[in-house]
């Protein structure tokens, strides 16, 4: 028997989230009913069946895993995944997949999709994404994945079944199109990636870092290398609308329970039934 990687796991409603994420170590995540990862740090087994993963970012406890995953799918007899991640660093991936390739004398089998500000990309019929900006020391960005739902025009409200079928075969297109923002993905990122999109709060789950908390702690130095401090959650408590907010990435040069302690000596009560510090 294979041992798996370590992770922890939520369930919110119908959602189940997987994952790992510790600053310089590895991030990995998983929403199964989504059949969505975020960032490769590392493969655990019971993630091969994901095939789509949106990354965040290049550096390697977010992406190092890259080789490991594709060869694995391919050896598994799965069929290539695909792996959205910003479009400033996908040639520079390609030089990294064809090496391992050339190294690995397997063929890598992969898609890469560069992203941008502003993208809006289709999952399925029932789920899009958009990539929205973020801040870090090397190029960025994070997602929102929305529930696609069609609600009935209000003008036809009342119409009967076989009025409504007449006119679709007219041609009329009676429902509109609602997005409901359902799951937002920060990574790794100063403060202005929480501000980027209007979203990012309404998402009913929210995962974002908090790599630092302690008071000694240094802001600026924090925020000039990409990363936020608890007092950025805290300054932004009444912008939260989120129904859970994970807080992951914590640095490895502070406890868990130490930081676990202080948000309940300082979260305000109208966050501190909805935070959860990832394990």
């Amino acid at each position: 028997m294979v041992e798996n990687l370590p992770f922890d796991t939520v369930r919110h409603k119908a959602l189940t989230i997987d994952g790992y994420s510790r600053a310089a170590v590895q991030s990995y995540w998983r929403v199964q009913e989504l059949k969505l990862g975020f960032e490769l740090g590392a493969s655990p087994w019971n993630f091969m069946g994901t095939q789509v993963f949106l990354v965040t970012h290049g550096h390697l406890d977010h992406l190092a895993a890259l080789p490991v995953y594709v060869a694995r799918r391919r050896m598994m007899k799965m069929d290539p995944p695909t792996i959205y991640l910003p479009e400033a660093i996908v040639d520079d991936v390609w030089r990294v997949v064809k090496a391992w390739q050339k190294l690995d004398r397997g063929r890598m089998m992969c898609e890469l999709v560069g992203v941008k500000e502003g993208d809006m990309i289709t999952l399925s019929r029932e789920h899009r994404f958009t990539v929205f900006p973020t801040k870090h020391t090397v190029p960025s960005v994070g997602y929102i994945v929305y529930d696609v739902r069609k609600k009935l025009k209000p003008e036809y409200h009342g119409l009967k079944g076989d009025q409504i079928r007449d006119l679709r075969m007219q041609g009329i297109d009676v429902a509109a199109e609602t997005l409901t923002p359902l799951l937002c993905f920060t990574g790794d990122t100063a403060p202005q990636g929480l501000d980027a999109h209007p979203d990012v709060y309404k998402a009913e789950v929210l995962i974002t870092e908090m790599t630092f908390f302690r008071p000694e702690h240094r802001k600026e130095k924090i925020h000039k290398f990409g990363h936020m401090h608890l007092d950025d959650i805290l300054e932004r408590a009444e912008k939260f609308e989120n129904e859970l907010i994970i807080l992951a990435h914590l640095s490895t040069r502070t406890h868990e329970a130490e930081a676990r302690r202080r948000l309940e000596q300082v979260l305000p009560e109208s966050l501190r039934s909805r935070v959860k510090l990832w394990n």
